[in-house]
C-alpha cells in the first residue's frame, strides 16, 4: 500500500534510518483514517436534509486529529526524504532556500508541496463541515495530496508508464476507502455502526477487488510478460490473484450472512474481524509481491528518450493498421470507463427487474461513447497522441465533441434518479437526494448557464494552447490525464445544456441553443484558423525532445493539427444543430398536442377552450375602455 512517494534513495543509517519508516507509516495511518472518518460522516453516519446530527458533529470533531497528524507526518516525509537526498543530518534539511528549491524546481518537491497544501487546507477546513456536501469536498482535496506523490513513485519508471501510475491510482483509492472505512466503523456509535454496515459492505467489497486487481496489475507492469509467464515469479502472481478472489468471495458472502442478522454489537465485531483478516491478507499478497524477486529478463530492454519523457516506447510511423490495432492501456482511465459503465449496466437492470423500459438507443450511445472515449485515450490514438500534435488533436476532438455527445444523450443522469436509492429515513437526503441538491444547486445553475458553459468548452481551448500551459501539461503524465479529463467533462458540459436529455436547473429557449452553436462554431473556426497560421511551436520543446524519426516537420504537424480541430470540430456542432432542431420540431408538436388535448377535453365538458376564454377576456378589457355614461 502507498500513500507516500517510494524512497528514491537509499535511506541513511542512524536516526534517519528510524524516522524514515516512522514518520511514513504515520502519514498512511493519518491519512487511511482521515479519509475513513470523512466517508462516515458523508456516506455511513445518518443526516438529516445534508444537516450533520450530533453523531456527525462528533466524528467531524474527532477528524481533526488525524488531519492534524497527516500535516504533521507530511512535513516530516519532506524533512526526511530531502535529508535522504542530499545525504546530511536531518537538521541541514530545515534551510528555507533548500526547501524552497526543491519544492519549486523537482517533481518530486513539487508533488511533496501539493500533498503538504492540500494537509493544511484540509485541517482548516474540517472545523467548519456542516452539511455532508463538505465532506464530499474535502474528501476530493484529501484525496489529491494522497494521490500526489504515487506519480513520483517508482511505477512511473515502470514499461508501461499509463499501465502502472493508474493501477497505483486506483491501489490507492480502493484501500484508502476499504481500510478507511473499517478504521470509521470503529469510531463511530454503536447505533450508527449497525445502520452503516450495509453502505460500508458495498463499499468494501468493490473497494477489495479493485485494490487485489490493482496491486497484481501493477506488479505485472514490472515483468517482461513471456519472461515472466514461465516463470516461477509469474506463477505467484496468477495463484496469489486466484487465493484474493477466493478470500474476497467468503469476505462478502460472510458479510452478506452477517448483515441478515445484524442484532447487536456481538455480530457487528464478528463482521469487522473477518474484514480486517481479508484485508490483511489482500495487503499481504502485495507485500509478497513486492518482495519476491521477478525474473530477469535475457535481454534487458533499454529505455529510450521517448519512452523516458512520454512514458512509452516511441511507435512507429502511424498507418491506418497502426492507429485502429496499436493498444497501450491507461488503467486510470480504464478504472474510470470500467466503473461508470458497471453502474449503468447495474441502473439498466435494475429497471429490467421492476418491470421499466429503457431505450436501447440510449445504451447504445452510452457503449458508442465509452468505446470512443477508451480509443482515444488508451487505443492507438491515445498512444499516439502522446508523440505528435495532429494525433493529440484527433484525440482532444474525440473527447471533447464526440464521445460527450454519445454520453449526453444516454441520460445518464435521468437513470441515476430513476434507480439510486433513497435515504434510510424520510429526512434522510441519501445518495439520490444529493444528486438532485447538485442539479438544483447554484453552482450547477451558475456552469449550465449556456455563456458559462461555452466559455468553459471554448476558452479552455485559447487557454490550453495559447499559453505555455500545453507544453507544462505535456510534460507529465498527470498533465497528459488532467487534460484528457478536462476536455471530457468540458465537452459533456456543453452538449448537456444544447441537447440534454437529463433534467437541468432551467431549460433553454431553442432559439437560444442554436445562437450558443453558431457562436461555438465561429470560435472554433478562429481558433483553428490561429493554428494554421502559426509560426512558432506551441508545445514547449516537447514533441522535438522525443526525437521522433517520422513526421520530423513539427511545424506542419501542428498546422495538420489546425486543420483536424476545423474539421472534425465543426461536424460535431453541425449534428448538435440538427438534434436541437429536431427536438424543437418535437416539442412543438408536443404542445399543439396538448392545446388539442386541452381543447377536446372542454368542449367535450361543454367548456369554453382556451382561445374562446382569451376572446372574453379582451372583450371584458374593452368594456372597461368604454365611457360611462353620465
Amino acid at each position: 500500500m502507498f500513500f507516500s512517494v517510494d524512497s528514491h534513495v537509499q535511506s541513511a543509517g542512524g536516526i534517519l534510518g528510524f524516522l524514515t519508516p516512522l514518520v511514513k507509516d504515520l502519514q498512511i495511518l493519518s491519512a487511511t483514517t482521515l479519509i475513513g472518518l470523512l466517508v462516515a460522516i458523508g456516506f455511513f453516519i445518518r443526516e438529516e436534509h445534508a444537516r450533520l446530527l450530533p453523531e456527525g458533529i462528533r466524528i467531524r470533531n474527532l477528524a481533526i486529529i488525524p488531519a492534524a497528524a497527516w500535516l504533521m507526518s507530511s512535513l516530516g516525509v519532506l524533512f526526511v526524504e530531502l535529508s535522504n537526498l542530499l545525504a546530511t543530518p536531518i537538521v541541514d534539511s530545515f534551510d528555507l532556500v533548500v526547501i524552497k528549491s526543491f519544492v519549486t524546481q523537482t517533481a518530486l518537491g513539487k508533488s511533496f508541496a501539493i500533498n503538504i497544501a492540500a494537509a493544511a487546507i484540509v485541517l482548516l477546513l474540517i472545523p467548519r463541515i456542516k452539511r455532508t456536501t463538505g465532506s464530499f469536498f474535502i474528501l476530493a482535496i484529501t484525496f489529491i495530496g494522497v494521490l500526489a506523490p504515487v506519480f513520483q513513485s517508482h511505477s512511473s519508471s515502470s514499461g508501461n508508464h499509463g499501465l502502472a501510475i493508474g493501477s497505483l491510482l486506483i491501489h490507492v483509492i480502493g484501500i484508502s476507502l476499504w481500510v478507511g472505512g473499517i478504521i470509521a466503523l470503529i469510531f463511530i456509535s454503536k447505533q450508527e455502526r449497525e445502520i452503516s454496515i450495509p453502505r460500508f459492505s458495498t463499499l468494501a467489497l468493490w473497494s477489495a477487488i479493485a485494490v487485489v486487481l490493482s496491486g497484481s496489475l501493477n506488479a505485472w507492469t514490472r515483468l517482461n510478460f513471456r519472461d515472466a509467464w514461465n516463470s516461477q515469479y509469474g506463477n505467484l502472481v496468477i495463484y496469489k490473484i486466484l487465493l484474493s478472489a477466493i478470500l474476497i468471495f467468503i469476505g462478502a458472502t460472510h458479510r452478506k450472512f452477517i448483515i441478515k442478522k445484524l442484532a447487536g454489537s456481538r455480530q457487528v465485531y464478528q463482521l469487522l474481524i473477518v474484514e480486517v483478516i481479508v484485508m490483511i491478507t489482500a495487503i499481504s499478497v502485495g507485500s509478497w509481491l513486492s518482495t519476491s524477486a521477478p525474473p530477469t529478463p535475457a535481454n534487458p530492454r533499454v529505455v529510450g528518450v521517448a519512452e523516458a519523457i512520454a512514458g512509452s516506447p516511441m511507435l512507429p510511423a502511424p498507418t491506418l493498421n497502426n492507429v485502429l490495432w496499436t493498444y497501450v492501456p491507461d488503467a486510470a482511465f480504464l478504472g474510470i470507463l470500467i466503473f461508470i459503465t458497471a453502474l449503468y449496466i447495474r441502473g439498466v437492470v435494475i429497471l429490467a427487474k421492476r418491470g421499466d423500459k429503457w431505450p436501447v438507443g440510449r445504451t447504445v450511445s452510452f457503449a458508442l461513447a465509452v468505446a470512443a472515449t477508451d480509443f482515444a485515450t488508451s487505443g492507438g490514438l491515445g498512444a499516439y497522441a502522446h508523440f505528435a500534435f495532429s494525433y493529440h488533436m484527433v484525440a482532444h476532438m474525440i473527447l471533447g465533441m464526440v464521445a460527450p455527445i454519445g454520453f449526453v444523450l444516454s441520460a445518464p443522469i435521468t437513470l441515476a434518479l430513476r434507480t439510486l436509492p433513497i435515504g434510510r429515513t424520510p429526512d434522510e437526503r441519501g445518495i439520490r437526494g444529493n444528486l438532485i441538491a447538485l442539479m438544483h444547486s447554484k453552482y450547477f445553475q451558475v456552469v449550465s448557464n449556456p455563456v458559462v458553459a461555452l466559455a468553459i468548452f471554448d476558452g479552455s481551448l485559447f487557454l490550453l494552447y495559447m499559453t505555455p500551459l500545453f507544453g507544462d501539461l505535456m510534460q507529465s503524465h498527470q498533465g497528459h490525464l488532467f487534460m484528457n479529463i478536462h476536455f471530457l467533462l468540458a465537452g459533456a458540459l456543453f452538449f448537456h445544456v444544447i441537447v440534454g436529455i437529463d433534467p437541468s436547473p432551467k431549460r433553454i429557449p431553442y432559439i437560444v441553443r442554436i445562437i450558443v452553436l453558431f457562436a461555438a462554431m465561429s470560435i472554433h473556426a478562429f481558433f483553428s484558423i490561429a493554428l494554421l497560421s502559426a509560426t512558432t511551436l506551441l508545445d514547449g520543446g516537447y514533441f522535438l525532445s522525443l526525437e521522433r524519426p517520422w513526421a520530423t516537420d513539427l511545424l506542419a504537424d501542428q498546422s495538420a493539427g489546425g486543420a483536424v480541430g476545423w474539421a472534425m470540430g465543426e461536424i460535431p456542432i453541425l449534428i448538435a444543430l440538427v438534434a436541437t432542431f429536431i427536438q424543437w420540431v418535437r416539442a412543438d408538436k408536443k404542445e399543439t398536442g396538448r392545446i388539442d388535448r386541452a381543447e377536446d377535453r372542454a368542449a367535450a365538458m361543454g367548456e369554453d377552450d382556451d382561445l374562446a376564454k382569451y376572446n372574453k377576456y379582451l372583450a371584458g378589457l374593452s368594456k372597461l375602455d368604454e365611457p360611462k355614461e353620465n
